[in-house]
């Protein structure tokens, strides 16, 4: 059986059928400076809630409660950025993430806009720099059936190039879905330039680790660092199941989560810790996700 029917069928499988063509809603605000922050709320079961109200939210930012000027629990479009590794390591899984890649696209919001990079010893664009919508898998697929891993791993430069694109997208939203063992061998940037360059975007970062226990490189750590740094999720998959699974798991939670914004108290340039608490009932358990903080914006002085 050849490769591509391999992947055709895997994708088979797990496809879910986009039918909604209605125009993607949007979000505004009369303010340009809001903090906004994608908040993701799960009950103790890890199943995703979203019927809750704004006044159900509460935003603390350094320690100081905000009024919430911007609330959304739209299915909000976003640009998405797949980041993939592409090194020798994954000779034996490529069939697998690519499957997986189709899956996130098939249950992500047809309006999204998307973009891929993959990285071994540099860092490429497979889709020769252009977007496509989500719903356009017959491009993706092509573009990484052609995918040969080999070489070494610039994971930091393939991160570094995937939040700068990222930066650029049409959306709001920015998210990347990094799908790699998180080693580096090969890579001019280091783990504090990527690190520092998360925390200072406004962009959620997905990781899934995809590695065999043997695997002498694999730096699941990195992989934490990263979600925890942007308010994503990491994912250890030991398998085709589970890979698809989370990935298609990703694509539910960007589509259920909500929008939060509020004008920061404060134009100091200074790192601010944010905080979001949320109201549940009595006897229910919600765990609330979002970015750590960000940095606020510095007083212009004119002279």
């Amino acid at each position: 059986m050849r490769f591509t029917t391999i992947v055709t069928l895997l994708v088979a499988v797990v496809t879910i059928v986009v039918c909604a063509q209605q125009p993607p809603p949007t979000f505004h605000s009369d303010s340009s400076e809001l903090v906004v922050l994608p908040v993701t709320v799960t009950d103790k079961h890890g199943q995703l809630v979203t019927d809750l109200s704004r006044d159900r939210f509460t935003v603390f930012d350094n320690g100081r409660r905000q009024d919430v000027n911007l609330f959304s629990s739209e299915d909000t479009p976003v640009t998405i950025g797949l980041v993939i590794d592409n090194s020798a390591s994954m000779r034996s899984k490529v069939g697998e993430v690519i499957a997986a890649a189709l899956a996130f696209a098939n249950a992500s919001n047809p309006h999204d806009e998307l973009f891929t990079l993959v990285f071994d010893d540099d860092v490429r664009d497979p889709l020769a720099d252009r977007s496509i919508s989500t719903t356009d898998t017959a491009a993706l697929q092509a573009a990484l059936s052609k995918l040969v891993p080999d070489g070494r791993t610039a994971l930091y430069d393939g991160l570094i190039a995937g939040l700068t694109r990222a930066a650029e997208g049409a959306r709001a939203r920015k998210v990347l879905v990094l799908i790699s063992d998180g080693g580096d061998n090969a890579s001019h940037a280091t783990q504090a330039d990527v690190l520092a360059k998360a925390r200072a975007a406004n962009i959620t970062i997905y990781t899934i680790g995809v590695f065999d226990r043997n695997d002498e490189d694999a730096n699941p750590g990195i992989l934490k660092a990263l979600a925890e740094a942007t308010g994503g999720e990491r994912f250890l998959p030991h398998s085709a199941g589970p890979l698809i699974s989370a990935c298609a798991h990703i694509a539910r939670e960007i589509r259920s989560g909500y929008t939060i914004g509020y004008v920061p108290p404060d134009r100091d340039g200074a790192f601010h810790r944010v905080r979001v608490q949320v109201e549940a009932d009595a006897g229910r358990k919600l765990i609330v996700r979002t970015r750590p903080g960000y940095f606020a914006a510095g007083v212009v002085t004119r002279r």
